[in-house]
Order: structure tokens, then sequence, then C-alpha cells
């Protein structure tokens, strides 16, 4: 049976098919699969991930999961569900039975081969008796696997392995039978081979399978029930939108929603690596999956499924584990005409020993120790490993890295721009005191008259008005202009009233005494907003000034400093007036500041430091800043914010601490520096052991041997990002 993870319409009129492969044991397995995919016609893209066994198609509605699923099968390998997907535990099994009766074998079969004093009448027979199973059974996988490439006319790194110990195998049972003169048997090399390459593919099963934990327990977090108001248990399922359930002290919050009942402190740290419980009350937003610490809460539900921000974090993820890095462009170039060559430089070996006199054993045992020190699944491991462990990483700690490709970009922003509101501060703005109001005018009902206004927006300055008063009556011709302001006709008590509330340029008149009122309030890092009136002619006079506050994020300062550690020159970019902005960054310590820019306009500021030659990476989280994410050439969206802006960004932080931008951008380049330490050993390694195979200077034994530690290597690396520690303290235990 055959299935899918994931087949959902994807732009362009394209579908995504997600399916589990099976019986990929090298990564020139999976880059075999994913040119055969990509030639499919209606396929538009494959991409094939070794370590995760995944691959994804981007298809046509000509395309279904049959042509994928044969396609597949035609290469010799398979697609199953995710029920029916191989168990890791399994085949890390699988992998040591075969280990322990190859070790248990080749023990005294090194003993009586290598050991004069050990050797009896007819001890060959022995050793082919003991070296038989060790290669035919506990490495049959890799026999198999030639076969089944064979047959399709393709070569993997399997090919390598079978080749040798059969060769080695062959040529001594010729040696033991015809009674060859002064000819050697090499049954030793055959099992211990198959013994060493054996216990390195179970290490690099086992890290592999611990690789995957983070996004595993990721995707294990959330409640299983949900108590539901009169005391009904309903399983996760079974829990709608608009349902309203209880969470009591210590127990998970089932689904994303919001509080209507009760204050507490809720612990989010496992899915956005907050290292500080957070107080939530009536009308505050909380996460799935996260811990109530302290009071009873009452949730209503606002997303179930597939919408949470834990399954879209979790899909998130998976997706990035299954993208290339432009680094691996390199590694996939080579692994597609490496064992042709190695097989070509083999045979040249064979060749040149007994051209030049040399004895057959020496040419055997060269051409042997080529085809074992070549074996690239290193080469193969080296990037998806980095990036599996490294987003794995971020996960954990609330950071979404969108796709291999980003860690490029990392390493190259020389400048960040940070949004204010919302990123460097709160975003949770309040109006502070009653309005200024010009003499004749009351600034309550000039308040009463905004809200009635800003009701209508979703600017969280239109909030704080909104929430500071009652509306003043309903609302008609309501228009919003973007960066200024908004505009409509209120219907008072009194009559139909045509006003506005937004920025100074808004308004044909401000009177002094306000713009004095404005000064102050600025000065002091506020936002005055004027409210005002359409006259008999048909102007605008503003009638009060209202100051709206934010708090700058306890954290913020921390941040900037984190990136000024980075090599990064830090600007705020807001559209909010000068002096307050200017308050804001000498605060939490900016480079510089721009401010007064209309939304239209900060992808344009993106785009002049990027003409000035600056690497720019912009932070925001609200849809107006979504075009100076796509402008900017890193865009950091944080968690907190809409939808939008999260999908114009390369990297996602799924919390308000400006710190975990700062783990984000140190995480990427930690992991583009790992997987460059992968990829430089796995090269130097193939490139300097096999020139020495060939000299005959390394044992086919210890070729083995060094072949099976280098995949080791690299996979215990990129485990090291297991160990990142961010800007942010580890949260209590």
């Amino acid at each position: 049976m055959t299935n899918t993870l994931d087949d959902r319409t994807a732009g362009g009129g394209l579908i995504r098919l997600d399916v589990d492969v099976e019986g990929m044991t090298c990564a020139s397995c999976a880059s075999r699969i994913q040119r055969k995919l990509t030639r499919l016609d209606g396929v538009d893209s494959a991409n094939v991930n070794f370590a995760t066994h995944k691959a994804t198609v981007m298809h046509d509605p000509s395309v279904g999961l049959d042509d994928v699923r044969s396609t597949v099968q035609s290469l010799g390998y398979d697609v199953s569900s995710p029920e029916e997907a191989a168990d890791p535990q399994d085949w890390e099994r699988h992998l040591w039975h075969r280990f322990v009766v190859a070790a248990v074998l080749s023990a005294p079969l090194v003993l009586i081969s290598m050991v004069m004093a050990l050797q009896f009448d007819g001890w060959e027979w022995v050793a082919l008796a003991l070296a038989t199973p060790v290669v035919f059974w506990s490495g049959w996988d890799f026999h198999s696997a030639t076969l089944t490439n064979l047959r399709h006319g393709s070569t993997t790194m399997d090919t390598l392995v079978s080749m040798g110990t059969v060769a080695a195998w062959t040529w001594s049972t010729v040696v033991l039978v015809a009674d060859l003169p002064g000819g050697h048997v090499y049954y030793e090399g055959a099992g211990v081979i198959i013994t060493l390459i054996l216990l390195g593919k179970w290490f690099e099963a086992r890290a592999k399978r611990r690789s995957g934990d983070a996004l595993r327990a990721m995707a294990e977090l959330g409640a299983k029930t949900a108590r539901l108001r009169d005391g009904t248990e309903v399983p996760l399922e079974g829990l709608e939108v608009g349902m309203q359930f209880v969470v009591r002290p210590g127990e998970k919050v089932a689904t994303d929603g919001a509080v209507v009942e009760g204050h507490s402190a809720v612990d989010a740290s496992m899915v956005t690596g907050e290292p500080v419980p957070v107080e939530v009350g009536v009308g505050d937003e909380v996460v799935g999956a996260t811990l109530n610490t302290s009071g009873s809460l009452v949730v209503e539900a606002t997303a179930v499924g597939s919408q949470t921000m834990l399954a879209q974090v979790t899909k998130l993820v998976e997706d990035a584990q299954g993208s290339h890095a432009e680094v691996q462009r390199l590694a996939d170039r080579v692994a597609g005409f490496f064992v042709p060559v190695v097989i070509a430089i083999s045979g040249l070996s064979l060749i040149g020993w007994l051209v030049t006199d040399h004895s057959a054993q020496d040419a055997f045992t060269a051409a042997v120790a080529v085809l074992i020190i070549a074996c690239p699944c290193a080469l193969g491991l080296a990037t998806p490993m980095g990036i599996m462990v490294g987003t794995g990483r971020g996960a954990q700690l609330g950071v979404i890295i969108k796709g291999g490709e980003v860690l490029e970009d990392t390493r190259s922003v020389d400048a960040i721009v940070l949004d204010k509101t919302g990123t460097v501060t709160e975003g949770r703005m309040a109006v502070a005191g009653e309005p200024v109001a010009v003499p004749g005018a009351d600034p309550l009902d000039a308040l009463a008259l905004a809200a009635a206004l800003e009701a209508r927006s979703e600017h969280p300055i239109a909030a704080a008005i909104a929430a500071a008063s009652n509306p003043a009556g309903e609302v008609e011709g309501f228009e919003s202009h973007a960066g200024r302001g908004v505009t409509g006709s209120v219907r008072t008590p009194v009559g139909v009233v045509s006003a506005a509330v937004g920025r100074r340029d808004l308004f044909d008149s401000v009177p002094g005494e306000l713009e004095a009122a404005m000064v102050q309030m600025e000065a002091g890092g506020a936002t005055a907003v004027l409210v005002g009136t359409e006259t008999a002619d048909g102007s605008l006079d503003a009638l009060a000034a209202i100051e709206v506050s934010d708090t700058v994020k306890e954290t913020s300062a921390e941040a900037i400093a984190a990136f000024h550690d980075q090599g990064l020159e830090v600007t705020l970019l807001t559209g909010d007036n000068r002096r307050a902005a200017e308050t804001v960054g000498q605060e939490v310590g900016v480079d510089r500041v721009i401010a007064e820019v209309l939304p239209a306009d900060k992808a344009d500021e993106v785009r002049a430091l990027q003409e000035a030659g600056h690497r720019v990476a912009m932070v925001g989280d609200g849809i107006n800043d979504a075009p100076a994410l796509a402008q900017a050439d890193l865009g950091i969206a944080v968690g907190t914010g809409t939808d939008v802006a999260r999908e114009a960004s390369d990297l996602t932080v799924v919390t308000g601490d400006l710190r975990a931008v700062a783990d984000a951008i140190a995480l990427s380049r930690r992991t583009l520096s790992i997987i460059k330490g992968n990829l430089f050993w796995a090269f130097a390694y193939n490139v300097a052991a096999i020139p020495l195979a060939a000299f005959g200077v390394l044992n086919p034994m210890i070729a083995a041997a060094a072949m099976g530690l280098s995949s080791v290597f690299v996979v215990t690396n990129s485990l090291r990002l297991r160990r990142f520690r961010g800007y942010r303290p580890p949260r209590s235990k």
C-alpha cells in the first residue's frame, strides 16, 4: 500500500506531494531518485532527502501518486504511508544484529589468518566457512542494493562495498580450490570490511535517529484530550473552533485559543524557547501544547488540527530539513559521477600494478582498497545531517529556519533593520491620560470620536484608542490612509460628524497648543495622535492630541548588543515620529534611526541600504513589514506577527523576544560552519585516501575502518549543534 504524507495545492496551480521513500542506502540513491522524478512529465520540481528518507514532488494535476510511486519503484525503491514507514529503531536493530554476527565470526577469522602461531593444516577452509556468512548474510544489504541498482543500469556507494568484498572472497576461493601456487587468501579482509562498515552504519543510523528527536518530541508535545467547561473530556480530534475548554494548573493547553476566564502563568518554552513563563489573562492568546503553571484558565479555541501554531511550526521544520543548501550542489555533482570514476581508478590501479611486474596479490589488494576507501558516504551526509540537526535545534529554541539556502544569507548580512512597534517595543499600546484639547473642545468627546473611527482599524495604535473610550457613534464612509491615519463620518447623538484621526500631515490645520503638547509627548518616547473634524469650508482641523505609549521590551537592549557582537549595524525603522523613535533608539542602543516612513516606503529604505553596499536583514511582525521583509537579503519575522509577515520571511522566531533573532542568526551561521567543516573533511578524506590506496599504502581493512570513521565523524560533528546555546538563558528545570 502506498499513501501520501501530504498532498495539497501549492502556488501556481502546482500540487505538492510528500512521500516516504524506502530502500535508500546512501546519498547517491537520493540523487538518482530525484533526477528520475524531475524528468517525469508534469513534474515541476522534486527533492529527495537521504537523511529524512522523504521526497517532495511539485507537480501539475496530470501527475498522480501512482505515477510517482511507479517511477520510484522502477528504480528499485518504494514509497509508503506514514503508518507503514519503517521505524528508525527497527533499522538500527537490523544493522546491530548483522554487525554482531559479523563481529563474532570475524574475530577468530582474523586470528587464524593474521597470527601464524594459530594456523593449522587446512585453516584456510575454516576461514572460508567463517567468512562466507559474514560476506553473504551480514553483508547482504550491500549486495542486494547493488544487484537492484545494476538491473537499472546504475551504481551507488553499495556497489563499491559489494564489489570489493565479493572480489576478495571470490579471489580467495579460487586460490583455495584451485590450489594456486603462492596464492594468498583474503577472507579476513572481506570479513573485517563488512564488520567495520556495518559498525559505521549502525553508528550513523543511531545518530540520525537522535538528530530527529527534536522534531519528534515537538510533534508529540500536544495534549491528547481537552476538558470542556461542563467537565466533559473530549479527544483533541473532537475539539472545534469556538469551543471553550478548561486548563487546570499543571495541564497543557489543548489547542491555540484566547483566554476568556482566569489568570495564570504559561510556560511556552517548549514552543517558543522563552526561558520565563508568561502571565496571561482574559483576552490574551495562548498556544496549544504550552504548560499552564499556576491558575486555572478557560480558553476558547481559535485554531485546531493542522491550523495550530505547533502543527505549522512542525511542518516548516520538516520542509527545512528536506531542503538543500547552496553548498550542497558541489557534493551532489560529485556524487553523481563518483562511483563510476572510482571503479575506473580501481581497474587502472589493478592494471598498473600488473604491468609494472608486481604480484597479482599486490595488484588485487590495491584495487580492493580503492573500492573500499572511496565510498563517499560522508560526502552524502555532510549537508543533510547539518541541516537536520541545526533546524531541529532551532525548533527547540523557537527558531524556524525555512531552508538550507537561508544559511548562506545569514553569513553575509552586515546590517540589520528593526521595525519598532511589536519588535523592539511590546506593541501593547495604551492611551496615557486625558487628551489635550483646544479651548472649547471636550477632550473626552474627542477621544470618543477617535475611538469610533479607530475601532475599524487593526493597527496597534488604533486598538489602544478604541479600547480607551466608548465610540461616539456608528461610522460611515470609513477610509484608511496607509501610514497617515483614518477618516470617516460618525453618526453622533448631535448629528453626523466628518472626522479624522492620525498624523499631522492628515490635517490642514494644527493649533499651536496642540503642537506644543505633541512635542512634549514625543520627547518622552510616546506617540502623539491627532483627532479633528471637517469644518464648513472642507478643511480638516485638529481638535485634540492623544498620547499613546508603548513599552520597550526588557530584552531589546541585550538583543541589540548581541547584533553588535555579531558585527551587524543596527537601524531602527518606523513610521512613528522622529522624536519618539530617537528616544527609543537611544534607550536600546541602535546605530541609526529612520523615522516617519510610510509602510509602502519601508522596502525602499531597505533597498537604499542595499544600494549603499550592505547585505540587509529585516526584522518585522506586521502586514506593513511584508514588502520590506521580501526586499531584504534576509527577512526575519517575529512569531507574534501576522501570517503575511511570516510568509514573506526567511527566518521566523516563534517568540516576541528579540534575542531570539540573534539566536537565529548565530545558529544559522553555526550550522553553515558545521556543514562546511563536514564537506571539507569528507572531500579531504577521499582526495587523500584514494591515491594512497591506489599506490598500495592502505590495506583494505584499514580503508574500511577509515571509511566508516569518516561517516561517524560527519554525523557526530553535526550533532554538536544540539549543544548550541544562544543569547537567552536556558529555561529553569
